[in-house]
């Protein structure tokens, strides 16, 4: 029996290493959440010395930031001076430059390739044609009975080894004192943190092969560190030089500060003047031809802004699984994702029926459906299976040549008649659901209380004042060819999935005539009997908006006809302005959805940088280069804060782990990032590894936050959140959310307020409860060093 002190020291021990998703649901999150409640530079101190790994920007990105002005030279000097620095940036450029090094070397690397055979073998989700025997068991057990046949190991019986990974960890732990437990077993888990965070995964969320086939931490560092004694492997750290770089990685942290701090001024200059001229008094107010509904997603901001510019059009920003925490059940193959936020406990399962009176054309479309997952079965049988690979390949060359060709040169037009074979699915299917998973004994359909609070929350975290007669929820979703990280440019709200099927759901829920009749009864907001939801996609590679309108009313068909005209014009001076106007936007972003050798599809989230909360009518006339997230909120109609400490425990924190994703994978690729798609390997369609080997990756490749190998396309930037709302009111949601005010403390987010009651001055968040102003009225674009405590007053938040 394995005993609490070496349990303890597993779990503080995998606090190192976080959660590495599969690649069918790449949710991107803080690598290092595990140690959010330890400030910033803390935090990245140990992962440097546990992982091995670059934490800040390496000092050529510093270099072109700074000669590009990014960094501006006075907040720079300022910073340097207070922290004793009194020699020129250039002078601690060539310092840090000459620290840059990866590091030592790894010691163990026969011991981590021996892992990552079995781990690989054990792991595998159905790519390998034949299957490891006894996986059932567990992974250790099968791992014991199969070590016998492993050369390297040189084991003569499976007697040899201990029946348990719990005796294993009892024998080789002894020979060492207890308060060196924790250090070994960190010191192990972090030499994988790709497989072991995988681990993780597959821990916490309890998937099906988790249960079919288990895997624990405990298994796993049984099996390491039998083998490490078996093979005369170190299982000691040496202590890291790391550790003792403290000076170059401070002068690192300034940098980045100054960085941050010279982004947010321009930020706060810009969203200053913009409320000067704003006129919040309308926002909401006045009657649109439709109103749009997008993901708070930084690639919805240029595309808002360009529906916006053709029509009469209103657009809000809200989390993109618009408030259902589903899983969706794909009627096609069976598979079952998730589809609200990784924080979020799913609480129904969603499916899709065929429409009454479409039967017959739903019949014609699945026969041909089933026709084609046959021929796929069948391809991946004969490419995979050994006697008939050889042959296949040598029959089939010629075929697969001419779909290269095409592939390649032709791309866009493959594109455009694949998307009008897929896209007659949602005219012939409606969204249903099946089932709510609260209870084990799932209670069919959902009640009418939660189908109106799910539509209710949807208009009390916007701000929405007045409905027009077309209301569109749009999720988005990506498309690329020969993209294994294809599922991280989809909705991270929809735990990376595309947001469809929540927007037709929400549409759907919404047009519920006893939905309305409770919101109009009990909570006396009245939607008007002629306005119709429908749900939508934007395809954000394409930044087409697909409209799914097969139930929209013959009365609302010419209104509908007109905003779809105006949404194809927006998709055109949309994909000008991001891919360059000397193109036909729309062609190009065609073609390299569906180029099989396009390494940037596009650019997902890369550049964010900032977080809005507030009305739309602050952002409407800005170009924010899709820097920023924008969450729609009102202050005046959230009369108790409870939309506002909704959305800074959901969304705020869920693009802090969006935006520490990024910097992560930009400040180290190779550790925290995906590597170049180059030179990738899928493995046991979970994951992916570089080259042959070696540890899975766990972020983003290089080419999606890198313009080329060496140039910076992502600023790695800690993220910025504004909220216009009464600093009294966050102020007192911060006193009562201890993890949301630690995240501020501890410097993993900055948070500014823009008062309305104060005239639009806008205060940064300091630590422990202090704000400091920043911008406003009668201040002279200067960082001011008046800092004030709030009294913070509750607002009957419960």
């Amino acid at each position: 029996m394995i005993s609490q002190h070496v349990l303890k020291s597993i779990d503080a021990a995998s606090k190192v290493i976080g959660k590495t998703w599969p690649l069918y649901s790449f949710v991107t999150s803080n690598p290092l959440s595990g140690y959010e409640k330890l400030s910033f530079p803390e935090a990245v101190e140990y992962a440097k010395a546990h992982l091995n790994a670059h934490v800040f920007p390496k000092t050529h990105v510093y270099r072109e930031a700074f000669a590009n002005g990014e960094i501006d030279v006075q907040v720079l000097e300022g910073l340097l001076k207070e922290n004793g620095y009194s020699e020129t940036p250039e002078v601690y450029l060539r310092k840090m430059n000459a620290s840059d090094g990866r590091g030592e070397k790894n010691e163990n690397h026969a011991l981590d390739r021996i892992m990552v055979k079995w781990l690989s073998s054990f792991l595998d989700e159905g790519l390998a044609e034949w299957q490891m025997p006894g996986k059932e068991k567990g992974f250790y057990k099968a791992w014991r009975a199969l070590a016998v046949y492993d050369d390297e190991l040189g084991v003569n019986m499976s007697s040899e080894i201990p029946k348990n990974s719990s005796e294993v960890l009892s024998n080789v732990l002894s020979e060492y004192p207890e308060q060196e437990y924790t250090k070994i077993c960190t010191y192990h888990l972090a030499a994988l943190p790709g497989w072991t965070g995988y681990i993780n995964y597959r821990r916490e969320a309890d998937s099906l092969w988790q249960r079919e086939y288990p895997i624990s931490l405990e298994d796993y560092l049984g099996v390491r560190l039998w083998i490490a004694r078996k093979i005369n492997a170190q299982i000691v750290p040496k202590i890291n030089a790391a550790r003792r770089e403290g000076d170059m990685a401070k002068l690192q942290y300034i940098w980045l500060q100054a960085w941050e701090k010279s982004w947010q001024n321009t930020f706060v200059k810009t969203l200053g003047k913009a409320s000067l001229k704003s006129d919040f008094s309308t926002n909401g107010a006045t009657f649109s031809d439709a109103q749009l509904v997008f993901c708070i997603d930084t690639r919805s901001e240029a595309i808002r802004r360009h529906v916006e510019a053709k029509g009469n059009y209103e657009t809000f920003g809200y989390a993109g699984f618009f408030g259902i925490a589903m899983d969706y059940a794909n009627p096609n193959d069976g598979t079952v994702r998730k589809s609200c936020p990784p924080i979020v406990a799913s609480a129904y399962t969603v499916s899709e029926s065929p429409q009454s009176g479409k039967k017959e054309d739903v019949s014609v479309y699945e026969r041909k459906n089933e026709i084609r997952k046959f021929g796929q079965y069948f391809l991946k049988r004969m490419k995979n299976m050994l006697p008939s690979a050889f042959g296949f390949v040598e029959g089939s060359g010629f075929y697969y040549g001419l779909s290269l060709l095409a592939r390649t040169f032709t791309p866009g037009a493959l594109y455009r008649v694949k998307a009008k074979n897929t896209s007659s699915y949602e005219s012939l299917h409606e969204p249903e659901i099946n089932a709510a998973k609260v209870q084990e004994d799932a209670v069919s359909g959902i009640s009418l209380d939660e189908k109106v609070a799910i539509v209710k929350s949807a208009f009390d975290l916007t701000g929405w004042k007045k409905f027009a007669p077309l209301v569109l929820f749009v999720g988005h979703g990506s498309h690329s060819a020969n993209n294994a990280f294809g599922s991280s440019l989809d909705c991270g709200a929809c735990a990376a999935t595309p947001g469809r099927h929540n927007a037709r759901m929400f549409a759907k829920l919404a047009n519920l005539q006893e939905v309305r009749m409770v919101l109009a009864d009990k909570y006396n907001l009245r939607i008007p009997a002629d306005t119709v939801f429908i749900g939508a996609e934007h395809n954000t590679t394409t930044d087409e908006i697909e409209v799914f309108d097969s139930e929209v009313p013959d009365s609302h068909r010419e209104r509908l006809q007109k905003v779809k005209l105006h949404l194809a014009n927006a998709q055109q001076t949309a994909t000008r302005e991001r891919l360059g106007e000397g193109h036909n936007g729309v062609t190009l972003a065609q073609g390299k959805a569906n180029n099989w050798s396009e390494t940037r599809p596009e650019w997902g989230l890369a550049k964010n940088a900032g977080f809005i909360v507030a009305p739309r009518a602050l952002t409407k006339n800005e170009n924010l280069d899709g820097h920023c997230f924008l969450h729609s909120y009102n202050w005046e109609m959230d009369v108790e804060g409870k939309a506002l400490e909704g959305i800074m425990q959901g969304p705020m924190v869920v693009t802090q782990w969006i935006n520490n994703h990024y910097y992560f994978s930009t400040v180290d690729n190779d550790k925290f990032g995906g590597g170049s798609k180059i030179t990738h390997n899928i493995t046991g369609k979970f994951g992916v590894v570089q080259g042959n080997g070696g540890d899975l990756k766990i972020g983003l490749p290089l080419q999606s936050v890198n313009r080329c190998d060496d140039g910076m396309y992502h600023r790695p930037l800690r993220l910025s959140v504004l909220i216009q709302a009464p600093l009294d009111r966050v102020a007192d949601i911060l006193s009562r959310n201890e993890n949301l005010k630690a995240l501020l403390d501890n410097e993993w987010i900055y948070l500014m307020v823009m008062d309305p009651k104060q005239k639009n001055n806008i205060k940064q968040y300091r630590k422990n409860m202090e704000w400091l102003i920043i911008s406003g009225e009668g201040m002279d674009g200067k960082i001011h060093s008046k800092t004030f405590k709030v009294e913070t007053v509750n607002e009957g938040v419960g």
